[in-house]
């Protein structure tokens, strides 16, 4: 090729992944806006351009059939170790690989030997190979992006696959090239050749489409539902404005737990019971690093995506003996398992054992728990680990203990016990657990996180070096660290990480208040479920759901999910926010800068949009932007879902997590609405200086109402980037 048609080429190529979103695998499945690549746009347009790029579903035939073979071959390539038999050759990559092997696919040519032939024939460079067919599909050049994209769109799960992989996964570099999307644009070309000589007609196709789209009530009713929950909220936040700033605390604990809208009644029912403080920070609680387990060999960065992991931080269990048998027969389990003849042997020599497991895990699965956790002592909260942070330096310690704090205004009145609150899931037999996890934390627990930092903060040299930031905490404090289970309610204090901790006055107060919270808590998450039994019960109906292989709905994870608000607890504390609300600690006085603030609005309050995103459209369409219904899903690879045995990949959330029943939503579709208690200067200058910000505020992604701190008034910022006042 030219070098100008090498160039033309290069951003038809560039120009055709721009609408394509990634998709996380199952293993730490991060939730992200499916229309982001439509984020350019005015919201509701966007609305309009993906319903026909993505919500279409009656294909011409001779794409149906270039699909099917598309996602036979993806699924060999793919696959993480589900097949017992891995594909030959991957080590040489997409392209080459798959074209060495197509030749043998008899399905490719229906006895056409010339097609044969010149499948043999083609180049080894994937750029060349595009340009080639477009040629010979008589696309003309300057449709040669639009016709790439519909190539993307038309299965778009696998597309964004591949897009994660290209630029989200570990160590991809994300500003050089991207060669694994022009493999997949090669096969994918080679397949619609093939097997659809004629696919120019896609473009008449694709015309014909955007000519029947016809403009629908979701936007409208979105709307309506906005202005009727940010009303709601703002009556019952303007009680609490007058008092904000002549609250004071008694207690003797503070408790930071995630932004995460199940934290939010969970703080609530703490604050309920006992004289406790809490406040809320993303759940990594600003420590970018990467988690080493040694009892399942897990590696992974425990932080946010947008976000590169820094220090390497090694967990393993201080008994190692048992851990040790017990993760290897574990291993062994799992290996026999998927060989080609060992599973007939299995069967018969451990079939009554694990028809008896089977029955207790069916029937009551309570009793199962009891006995691997009382009996058999298999529980992984039971398991005392030790962490090393050593390879975290002293600096760096320093700077993250010092952005923590004053991030929290958390500088003096240091409480005798600080607990900092990861959290995590629990659920069995659920493709979709880590989901359920921690988002800020690459959807993992955060526990480790919560751990590591008081750790940090419990270290006299750390200490030491604060003393000359001006943060002065008292020998007498104690940081711990503590791991919230958003399924069961149940708080896990890692007290082993603290010498003599049991010795803390009020601990078996704490102990009993945190029992009395969950009980508490776990009535209302009962009740959102469906629950109508006796109050008394409902901690136990919750349990059985985290135990029970057979529940689609272990929890409800975020859905009702709505609004973020970034202000001090006393803004809040008293109000009834349903679970609806990402809650992060905020104080302006503190932030004189504004850095602080442009950190929230550009990181915690991006992954909420996220997360927002991805309820919203597997709401709207859980098919087109969901995973469909969990019973009829499979797992393929070991690293997404179809629904059958042959779809694309499914997108976004199954149908059980946002919906009730097959027709009635839980989740209410509504954008993020971003209330901040900051004077509108402040927001101004972190707009102004922020394109990404100007992006989703000025087109309407996301609301954003700033709460005057001086005159107690509210203003919604419009998409031109005035204000208007709200009425009261």
């Amino acid at each position: 090729m030219q070098d100008s048609k090498i160039s033309l080429l290069d951003k038809a190529i560039e120009q055709s992944w721009s609408k394509i979103p990634p998709l996380w695998p199952l293993s730490n499945f991060i939730a992200v806006n499916p229309l982001q690549g439509l984020e350019d746009l005015p919201f509701e347009k966007a609305m309009t351009e993906a319903s026909i790029y993505f919500q279409q579903n009656d294909f011409p035939d001779e794409l149906n059939t270039v699909n099917r073979q598309t996602i036979k071959w993806m699924q060999a390539f793919f696959d993480k170790g589900q097949a017992t038999v891995a594909m030959p050759l991957r080590p040489n990559g997409l392209y080459l690989s798959l074209h060495a092997l197509m030749q043998f696919d008899q399905e490719l040519f229906l006895d056409n030997a010339e097609s044969q032939q010149w499948l043999k024939s083609l180049p080894l460079d994937p750029k060349d190979v595009i340009f080639n067919i477009l040629h010979r599909l008589n696309i003309p050049e300057n449709e040669h992006a639009d016709f790439l994209t519909l190539s993307l769109t038309t299965l778009p799960g696998w597309a964004s696959y591949i897009r994660y992989l290209s630029r989200w996964s570990t160590n991809v570099n994300t500003e050089t090239d991207h060669p694994l999307e022009r493999d997949y644009l090669a096969i994918r070309l080679i397949f619609i050749y093939l097997l659809w000589p004629n696919a120019l007609s896609l473009l008449d196709w694709h015309t014909s489409k955007k000519t029947l789209i016809k403009n629908s009530d979701t936007y409208n009713n979105m709307v309506i539902a906005e202005q009727k929950y940010q009303a709601a909220l703002l009556q019952k936040l303007q009680k609490e404005l007058n008092s904000i700033d002549s609250k004071t605390s008694s207690s003797q604990v503070q408790m930071i737990f995630c932004i995460d809208v199940r934290s939010e009644p969970f703080r609530k029912a703490i604050e309920s019971v006992g004289s406790y403080e809490t406040l809320g920070f993303a759940g990594f609680f600003g420590l970018p690093v990467h988690i080493e387990k040694f009892e399942t060999s897990e590696s992974y960065d425990s932080c946010p995506v947008l976000l590169a992991s820094k220090s390497n931080v090694q967990e393993a269990p201080c008994d190692l003996t048992r851990i040790k048998l017990f993760k290897s027969a574990q291993k062994l389990y799992q290996s026999m398992k998927y060989t080609f003849t060992v599973p007939f042997v299995l069967a018969e020599a451990l079939g009554v054992f694990m028809g008896a497991a089977m029955a207790l895990k069916t029937l009551t699965p309570n009793s199962l728990s009891f006995l691997q956790k009382n009996l058999l002592n298999i529980d992984d909260q039971s398991v005392k680990t030790c962490l090393d942070i050593q390879s975290i330096s002293f600096k760096d310690q320093c700077e993250y203990a010092e952005t923590v704090l004053k991030m929290l205004a958390l500088t003096k009145n240091f409480k005798n016990l600080i607990i900092f609150c990861g959290h995590g899931s629990s659920s069995e037999n659920n493709a979709y657990s880590s989901a359920l996890d921690c988002g800020a934390c690459g959807a993992k627990p955060g526990g480790i996180n919560a751990r590591i930092l008081a750790m940090i903060l419990n270290s006299s040299t750390v200490r030491e070096h604060l003393k000359l930031k001006n943060i002065d905490i008292p020998s007498e404090t104690i940081f711990l660290g503590a791991q919230h289970n958003t399924t069961t309610d149940e708080l896990f204090l890692y007290e082993s990480d603290i010498v003599g901790f049991e010795k803390l006055n009020n601990l078996k107060q704490l102990k009993a208040d945190l029992v009395l919270a969950r009980k508490k808590n776990n009535l209302f998450r009962a009740r959102s479920m469906g629950y109508l039994g006796k109050d008394i019960n409902a901690a136990e109906y919750i349990k059985d759901h985290s135990q029970d292989w057979a529940q689609v709905r272990p929890e409800w994870g975020l859905a009702g999910n709505a609004s973020f608000i970034i202000a001090p607890r006393d803004l809040t504390k008293n109000i009834n926010l349903a679970g609806r609300s990402f809650l992060h600690s905020y104080d302006y006085k503190n932030d004189p800068e504004g850095l602080f603030l442009t950190t929230i609005l550009t990181a915690p309050m991006i992954v909420a949009q996220w997360i927002n995103y991805q309820y919203l459209f597997s709401t709207i369409d859980n098919v087109a932007y969901g995973s469909g219904s969990k019973i009829t899903q499979n797992i393929t690879g070991k690293f997404g879902v179809m629904q059958g045995n042959a779809s694309d990949l499914m997108f976004g959330l199954p149908l059980q997590s946002v919906y009730t029943s097959d027709r009635n939503s839980y989740h209410e579709p509504v954008r993020l609405q971003v209330f901040v208690y900051a004077p509108q200067a402040s927001l101004d200058k972190i707009v102004s200086a922020n394109t990404l910000l100007q992006k989703l505020f000025g087109n309407g992604w996301v609301v954003l109402i700033c709460i005057e701190p001086i005159e107690h008034s509210f203003y919604v910022l419009n998409r031109n980037f005035s204000w208007k006042k709200i009425n009261e």
